[in-house]
């Protein structure tokens, strides 16, 4: 998975995960990268810097800290940094959204996710919307295979 730091031609800042560049590549072709604050999909890559962890640090780095809601409007934060997080919660609110209409939507088949994909795509099932669980190493192989597979959105508050 590779996260664009991306902008489009208002000067909207943002950021999306892809499962490659040329998955990037496809979807801006296709028109499929939008703007989610003003739907423009003229939208190409920011500057970003790298985020590199050393060896030393691996798999100890900690998550950038949450943001807290105001409490009154006295302490909220004005300018750009409250625009920002209100769009960050409206954006969760979305994920979330999406993610409760597939788990409603579709059978969980578990660890049997890849077996299922396999099975629909090459017409051995009926085809039916299905969530479940894939190592990156399978999901990587259903992707090789032309088998289109996206992630389950993950959202800070399931951590706990």
């Amino acid at each position: 998975m590779i996260r664009y730091a991306l902008r489009c031609d208002r000067d909207h800042d943002f950021e999306s995960w892809f499962q490659s560049s040329s998955a990037y590549d496809s979807q801006v072709r296709r028109k499929l990268v939008t703007c989610p604050i003003c739907g423009s999909a003229k939208v190409g890559k920011a500057i970003m810097a790298p985020r590199i962890v050393g060896k030393k640090g691996r798999g100890r780095a900690t998550p950038p800290p949450e943001p807290v809601a105001a409490t009154t409007p006295e302490a909220a934060p004005s300018g750009p940094t409250s625009l920002l997080m209100a769009q960050e919660r409206e954006l969760r609110a979305k994920l979330k959204e999406l993610r409760d209409h597939i788990v409603k939507n579709a059978d969980n088949v578990g660890e049997r996710f890849a077996n299922e994909a396999r099975a629909m795509h090459y017409g051995d099932k009926e085809h039916r919307p299905i969530y479940g669980e894939a190592s990156p190493e399978e999901a990587k192989s259903l992707i090789e295979e032309g088998i289109e597979v996206s992630p389950l959105p993950t959202l800070p508050e399931d951590r706990n």
